[in-house]
């Protein structure tokens, strides 16, 4: 006797167009799925206000005294164009920083650069290594801010050698720099010992190139408009982290930012909860606030926006978050955005054990398809129910690559975004496109997308920072400052 398994079969799936960004404020022609082809085509977002202040960006440098020449042989080789030697059919050429970004790339005044002893052992102090790193990187940045005007971006190298102190369980020398580097409001970036190495030039040249003009304050793209999403849309990520040690954790820090329709306005508020957990096993779990708390935060978080917006309300707000919306949230949302016509509440959740196959025609009989070599499109979407779906916002996506196919990575086949919606309404499909638009405004890096949507990769890195370096104060920051 046989048995049979039933089996259940899925809704009709949905293609998901590709998200134009968008490469100037005026000239709507100006836009690109790709983000690196429309630098190369139409320059940054920026490009016409950025040189209307200033037409360089100077950098300053900390780090071991024998690696000086080598952090100005590699600006040097920023300023240089580059042929891609790795992902040919998605990396173009590297056209050279300036003809780039429409700015010059100049080292900043000597007193701008901090050379420091070449053994962690070697720098001044009291304590163990990790203490005493601290107190060269509080020094590096004290010293930094008494000639602020002499530089915009400040490169900090932290050799390979000295990975023993650089991280621990209890101490990232990488969030401990950010975090100071917000109280100066001096932005950093981070380098090991590989980027040295580092054989594809082009590859590496486009990431770091394009996140020092971020953190000078640039803007390389931004959203193009999207089909249906409403003019006066902004987006909320939020993220949770359990201060201290996790068997004594007794609050919860609250971090979100705020985007404007397009994803520009990225900027953090860090909230400190002051309602106590009751159960920490389950704030471990599924990190939650209280109503009281959940309005303090985006009643902030409104504010910030009307800031930027000339004290004008979004017509639509949309909160990100990984984990579940308890009952108190949905209503301390409520509460504090009750002059908001359109409110949102999704959680975005990249724990989904589901997979997808893509079939194509095998030209015979039988079986009449076979699985493809590519993985299912980017921005396949399946609706599971009235307020649940899953988007794939990683895949094929052919129309980035000069050679057709194109999955980024190229490994393992790739499970989709679940979206849950548990307040709010209209179509899943708008939901979807504006997931999967966020993916692609990660400027940290020089790929198509991220795993993510930015409204929840940013809060995340910011609760991890709060989480790491506790006297960080409780301040509004802009995103370029913890990149």
């Amino acid at each position: 006797m046989s048995s049979s398994v039933p089996l259940t079969k899925l809704p009709p799936f949905t293609l998901l167009a590709e998200p134009n960004l968008s490469f100037s404020p005026s000239d709507t022609t100006h836009v690109d799925v790709h983000p690196l082809r429309g630098l190369a085509n139409f320059g940054p977002y920026s490009k016409g206000s950025f040189g209307g202040y200033t037409s360089r960006i100077r950098i300053a440098t900390v780090g071991p005294e024998s690696a000086f020449k080598r952090r100005g042989e590699l600006m040097l080789l920023l300023r240089n164009a580059h042929r891609p030697s790795d992902r040919s059919e998605y990396v173009p050429q590297y056209p050279g920083f300036e003809r780039l970004f429409r700015v010059a790339l100049e080292a900043a005044p000597r007193e701008a650069h901090i050379k420091w002893p070449e053994h962690l052992r070697e720098l001044p102090g009291d304590g163990d290594p990790q203490t005493r790193l601290y107190q060269a990187m509080e020094a590096a940045l004290q010293r930094l801010d008494m000639v602020r005007n002499e530089f915009d971006v400040v490169l900090v190298h932290f050799p390979d050698s000295w990975s023993p102190a650089t991280r621990s369980k209890l101490f990232d020398a990488h969030d401990v720099l950010k975090a100071l580097g917000a109280r100066y409001n001096i932005s950093t970036q981070v380098l090991n010992d590989r980027v040295f190495t580092f054989t594809h030039k082009a590859s590496l040249a486009w990431r770091l190139a394009t996140a020092l003009y971020v953190k000078a304050a640039g803007t390389p793209w931004k959203l193009a408009p999207l089909k249906g999403v409403p003019a006066d849309t902004a987006y909320i990520g939020l993220a949770y982290a359990l201060r201290g040690d996790q068997r004594d954790a007794h609050y919860v820090t609250c971090c979100s930012q705020v985007f404007d329709m397009d994803g520009g306005g990225m900027q953090f508020v860090a909230f400190e909860a002051r309602d106590p957990v009751a159960d920490v096993a389950e704030a471990r779990r599924n990190p939650f606030l209280s109503r009281d708390d959940m309005r303090a935060v985006l009643a902030r978080s409104l504010s910030l926006y009307q800031g930027r917006n000339g004290g004008n309300l979004p017509k639509r707000m949309v909160i990100h978050k990984t984990t579940a919306f308890k009952e108190s949230e949905i209503e301390g949302a409520f509460d504090a955005l009750a002059g908001v016509a359109e409110i949102e509440c999704v959680e975005v959740s990249s724990a989904s054990c589901w997979r997808g196959v893509w079939l194509i025609e095998s030209g015979q009989k039988k079986p009449p398809t076979k699985p493809s070599g590519y993985p299912v499109p980017r921005g396949t979407m399946v609706v599971r129910s009235g307020n649940s779906a899953l988007v794939w916002v990683a895949g094929n996506a052919p129309e980035v690559s000069t050679k057709g196919d194109y999955y980024q990575g190229k490994k393992s086949i790739p499970r989709p975004l679940q979206l849950i919606r548990h307040a709010g309404s209209g179509p899943l499909e708008l939901t979807a496109h504006e997931a999967l638009a966020l993916t692609k405004m990660d400027w940290n890096n020089d790929a198509l997308y991220d795993p993510v949507p930015v409204s929840i990769r940013y809060s995340q890195k910011l609760a991890r920072t709060i989480a790491n370096v506790p006297d960080l104060p409780r301040n509004v920051y802009p995103y370029r400052l913890f990149m």
